[in-house]
């Protein structure tokens, strides 16, 4: 095996939530440059009609301009943002401006690194070589067929697998100085294609790995619509939930239509906090709105918020856990909020 076999998002490294929070500055921000997908998955809200027509929600291209306006916005942080994620709820090759995006955000300044997580199907040469050379650091690859046949009932889409290997093989050989990554789950594999898998993707990846497929959004019955029993995390680890959600407070999430939801999980865009179009970055990331979700959080409050009160994401995915801390935290919270207040007065 010449690719790392190492998950996309490890502990390993990362910075002590507790030494920092509240920041001033988020680290990191999501920012979706399509809300639609061309694929119709069964594990995903977004490929299924009946979960969006009773959210809302509707499917968008985001609008360049707009996010322009979102990159512009970060010159009013202190310091500059450490990732940004060009992905939330859909396909971010379905827009054209993407490659555009990622030199935007590049010639900046305020990014420290910018990746997208992708299903793989539209990286053709055409479509692909514009985001690497606009300079975009990582792309990760989500694989959800070891066949035409897997992929036609897996994700309610045809694609031609051969052509789908022959895409990444000339990717990783183009791709400069661009990581890619590539991961799939074991509910996708048996003995024979788990190895094949490993022979076919190791050597034109930089890493590669099998998750576990994990319940991630809320109020979305993943188990039943799969017909899966869910034992064991994302990782293989013990399913362990932790109290207090991290997620709120190192990151903004900007849905394709410019309005930020609370959580990068908000697929239905039901928890609003702020919105691009009118307001800036940093008014959406100190308000009451984000606060208030903070403080509850750090109270032991998090039941009482319907979205989060049942997230797998804080038992099954492995997240930062900062519940021993809560009390401190909460503290800091509050005074860096009456300081803010006190600068403005």
């Amino acid at each position: 095996m010449t690719a790392k076999y190492e998950p996309r998002i490890t502990l390993k490294g990362r910075t002590k939530l507790e030494t920092v929070i509240p920041l001033a500055t988020p680290f990191i921000i999501f920012v979706d440059p399509s809300s639609s997908c061309n694929f119709k998955c069964t594990f995903c809200p977004t490929g299924n009609p009946e979960s969006l027509k009773n959210t809302g929600r509707v499917n968008k291209i985001l609008n360049f301009d707009l996010y322009k306006k979102i990159v512009d916005d970060l010159d009013q942080f202190a310091d500059p943002i450490k990732v940004l994620r060009l992905y939330k709820d859909g396909e971010p090759f379905l827009n054209p401006h993407l490659a555009d995006m990622v030199k935007y955000a590049k010639n900046s300044g305020r990014v420290g690194f910018i990746d997208t997580t992708t299903n793989g199907s539209l990286l053709t040469p055409e479509k692909v070589m514009p985001v690497i050379e606009a300079g975009i650091n990582q792309i990760n690859i989500s694989l959800d067929g070891m066949s035409d046949e897997q992929f036609l009932e897996f994700t309610r889409t045809k694609v031609n697998f051969k052509k789908f290997i022959k895409n990444i093989e000339y990717l990783y050989k183009n791709k400069g100085e661009c990581k890619i990554l590539i991961k799939t789950v074991n509910e996708l594999l048996n003995d024979k294609t788990r190895q094949l898998f490993l022979d076919t993707f190791s050597p034109i990846v930089d890493k590669i790995f099998i998750e576990n497929i994990a319940p991630c959004w809320p109020d979305f019955e993943l188990e039943n619509l799969m017909d899966v029993e869910i034992t064991k995390g994302i990782y293989g680890q013990d399913i362990k939930e932790i109290d207090v959600c991290p997620y709120v407070f190192y990151q903004i999430s900007i849905n394709a239509d410019g309005k930020a939801s609370l959580c990068f999980l908000d697929w239905g865009h039901n928890y609003i906090v702020g919105d691009t179009n009118t307001q800036s970055l940093k008014e959406i990331w100190h308000s009451d709105e984000i606060y208030n979700y903070q403080y509850k959080f750090l109270k032991g409050e998090r039941k009482n918020v319907e979205f989060c009160k049942d997230c797998s994401q804080l038992s099954h995915c492995l997240p930062d856990n900062i519940d021993p801390f809560k009390e401190d935290l909460l503290k800091k919270l509050i005074a860096s909020k009456q300081m803010r207040q006190n600068n403005e007065s």
